[in-house]
């Protein structure tokens, strides 16, 4: 059964065994969501069904004048926020869901960097990542209040971020764990192959189609960058892909034969991972994580790393290169220090003369 149900949902399994989740209000006709409550795309369906329009529209109460939700609802009628890719708009549709629900009624005028702290990022303390993105999304919904001359400063100065743990790249006994238990014909290792070898972002991978394949290369365009990437196929992504059939324009396929959703495509190899007896800290965006530190670690300069992740930024890449350098540079002192120590030291003639005085 799904988690609980937001307001005007209702959920029922069909004949044919397919979880069916619906969103309807009063009278209003009955609107499809997707089955897996509590996703991205589930709140970005929802507050657009919310939203409405026809009936359900003129039935939704009276929004309260330069308040947090009236600033939700106009960012979300904006040039700037039709102007970004489809894939930010899901995630931003659901942290302004979040906002809209818990703080809706908030006056934007009230807003102080005391109140911020206190109701919106204190009650998150526990899940520091969703903390840092409604931090970053209320930032721009600041800006957008200041652009209406609604306010004229930013509460939100001063905040600090909150603190996250970094994703940590997989290790090399970790990589070799997941390949042991999913044969090279899985579909597992078809997802986790793609990742780990191209190095790119799930939102990516879960998109690549046989057509992107031609001859040794794949091609790529970033959905968060824009960047298009030409990526040389490493021989074992190779010879994965030798093992597998197209069944689908995307090459790994759900098993209804459709694609993947970008939340979905995680799930599947988060449960791949777990299947494999991995720890939680080895997540699917650890494999990007581990294909740039097998580049640094193989001597690929910050430049040659930027061409095959799509980093726009020096200072992005040189995270993986400053750790091989480390590494490298510490493998080199110590291999001075024990060629150092290693020579045997002459003895001084006085030692053995001051050695007989005090013998005497």
């Amino acid at each position: 059964m799904p988690r609980k149900l937001p307001p005007y949902c209702e959920a029922w399994r069909d004949r044919h065994g397919r979880m069916r989740v619906y969103f309807r209000r009063g009278k209003g006709s009955r609107i499809a969501l997707p089955s897996t409550v509590g996703s991205a795309e589930f709140q970005a369906a929802y507050l657009a069904a919310m939203e409405g329009n026809g009936e359900a529209r003129r039935k939704e109460k009276n929004v309260i004048r330069k308040s947090v939700e009236a600033l939700v609802r106009s960012y979300l009628g904006s040039a700037k926020f039709r102007s970004l890719r489809e894939t930010t708009k899901t995630g931003y549709r659901a942290r302004l869901e979040y906002i809209r629900k818990n703080h809706g009624d908030r006056s934007v005028e009230g807003l102080t960097p005391v109140r911020l702290r206190r109701a919106f990022l204190e009650p998150l303390a526990d899940r520091p990542g969703q903390s840092l993105a409604i931090l970053k999304l209320l930032r721009v919904l600041i800006r957008h209040a200041i652009e209406l001359g609604w306010i004229g400063s930013d509460p939100t100065l001063g905040i600090k971020r909150p603190k996250t743990e970094e994703i940590r790249s997989w290790t090399e006994d970790e990589i070799a764990r997941f390949e042991q238990r999913w044969p090279i014909e899985s579909k597992q290792r078809l997802a986790f192959s793609l990742m780990l070898y191209t190095g790119q972002r799930r939102s990516d991978v879960h998109r690549m189609t046989w057509r992107d394949v031609v001859g040794e290369t794949i091609t790529v365009t970033q959905s968060k960058t824009g960047v298009r990437l030409v990526i040389p196929l490493h021989f074992k992504l190779r010879e994965v892909l030798a093992k597998h059939s197209q069944v689908h324009v995307v090459i790994v396929a759900t098993a209804y034969g459709r694609p993947f959703s970008v939340n979905g495509f995680s799930q599947f190899l988060r449960d791949a991972i777990r299947a494999a007896g991995l720890p939680d800290e080895c997540q699917p965006h650890g494999l990007r994580k581990a294909a740039g530190r097998r580049l640094a670690e193989a001597g690929a300069t910050s430049k040659e790393i930027m061409a095959v992740l799509g980093h726009k930024t020096l200072a992005e890449t040189e995270r993986y290169t400053r750790d091989a350098d480390q590494m490298r540079l510490a493998s080199a002192a110590v291999i001075k220090m024990e060629s150092f120590s290693s020579i045997p030291k002459p003895r001084s003639a006085s030692l053995g003369k001051q050695q007989k005085m005090e013998e005497l």
